[in-house]
């Protein structure tokens, strides 16, 4: 079986993970990278780790973290918006939406910042130009690199360093010189009537093969080991201890959001010790322009399910405690629901930060529901702000060598001092 067979077949199976690790752009194996947190001495000191959660579509963040007591949000859109005794009250302003549960007992554990009115100045509401932006940190002129990826080209990290569990590698991850590595997890997606076994052949390295040939090989036989663990997490789910209660067990089969399978992939590697100092994230589906209400709510419910289980579980470990979640979206959404009981693409919206060395609290001021630009909010807080707090204090980063623009980053007390 020739490479070029191996990597149609590949590409064939839907896997772009596999792809790129047989054609050698930027991935790498799970398993692999497994191994290399066992080289890792027993008597090394963990490091920090951020973990990027990325919402693809347009989270709306006043659906999210909820102003129930301004008169305004309930004027603007009475059939989304939320009575204030459902709401999960955070102060005497806002307060979480009432799916949210797990983050509110994070909250209470003052693990939970919540970060309002985020964006950037002249807001793009195009998906692909915002989350462009939100990726490269650079509103003001377009850039090839992410922010990640320029720290990875300053430290001349190994593509290990940064990982993505999702299909593809997100520009955040991409240097110049360096960038982070794809590792997917989606499965293998087989035509009709094969099997992996019927095809595990493919994984075989024949006598004689070139190297791209065996590396091919190579590459799917991974594809087929990670198969086995991904369905096997699904299958047999760890017991993680509830934020403040008693232990608990993840979804059952087949029920796992594709962000849970992602986050208990991150929690391997951190407990296993890989030298990995960023991993990314994302939950697709958060552009909620009709019946937003059932929709909104069941990504949330999603999204609350994977994080809380994550954090109980990586507070279980010293290196897990030292990992900081970081979730966004490209942009909110408008204040006024539309004529189809939805929300259309808005401006500034909520962070949420979350882990065992995060200063619990809001911060940030609420932007006003009257005083809008266009019908839409102003952003109160630069995203560059929250991703300098993080380059400084997980990455051990001088954010303004990193962030696009020439911006001078005006770090947030978001993280308790190490």
């Amino acid at each position: 079986m020739d490479a070029v067979t191996r990597r149609r077949f590949l590409v064939g199976s839907g896997v772009a993970g596999g792809a790129a690790l047989a054609a050698g752009t930027g991935a790498t194996g799970l398993l692999d990278l497994l191994a290399r947190g066992a080289t890792v001495p027993t008597d090394t000191a963990p490091t920090n780790t951020l973990v990027l959660v990325t919402l693809y579509g347009g989270n709306d963040g006043l659906n999210t973290v909820i102003p129930y007591a301004d008169p305004a949000y309930h004027a603007a859109r009475p059939e989304l918006a939320y009575d204030p005794e459902r709401v999960l009250h955070l102060d005497d302003a806002v307060g979480l939406n009432p799916v949210l549960r797990g983050l509110r007992r994070i909250w209470d554990d003052s693990r939970l910042a919540v970060v309002l009115g985020v964006g950037y100045p002249n807001p793009d509401r195009s998906h692909f130009t915002s989350m462009d932006i939100w990726q490269t940190a650079s509103p003001v002129a377009p850039v090839t690199t992410g922010w990640v990826g320029r720290w990875l080209d300053t430290t001349r990290a190994a593509p290990e360093a940064a990982v993505s569990f999702e299909p593809v590698l997100p520009p955040v991850l991409a240097g110049a010189t360096r960038s982070g590595a794809c590792v997917g997890v989606g499965g293998l997606d087989l035509p009709p009537g094969l099997t992996a076994d019927a095809v595990a052949g493919l994984g075989r390295i024949e006598p004689g093969e070139s190297k791209m040939q065996a590396r091919a090989a190579a590459a799917y036989r991974d594809l087929l080991d990670v198969d086995r663990l991904v369905r096997g997490a699904e299958e047999h789910p760890d017991p993680v201890p509830s934020v403040g209660g008693p232990q608990v067990l993840t979804t059952g089969p087949g029920t796992r959001s594709v962000l849970e399978n992602q986050l208990a992939l991150v929690a391997r590697c951190v407990e296993a010790r890989v030298p990995t100092r960023v991993y990314s994230v994302s939950l697709d589906g958060f552009d909620t322009h009709a019946m937003a209400l059932p929709g909104h709510e069941a990504l949330l419910t999603r999204l609350d399910r994977a994080l809380s289980s994550f954090v109980a579980r990586m507070a279980g470990t010293e290196a897990g405690r030292r990992v900081t979640v970081v979730v966004y979206s490209e942009f909110g959404r408008r204040v006024r629901a539309n004529a189809s009981q939805g929300t259309d693409h808005g401006t500034a919206g909520t962070v949420l930060v979350l882990g065992s060395q995060v200063a619990g609290g809001c911060y940030g001021e609420q932007p006003s529901l009257t005083d809008l630009d266009d019908g839409d909010l102003k952003a109160t807080t630069d995203f560059r702000d929250v991703f300098g707090t993080v380059l400084a204090q997980v990455l051990d980063a001088d954010p303004d060598q990193h962030l696009g623009g020439g911006y001078r980053a005006r770090p947030l007390p978001l993280l308790r001092p190490t």
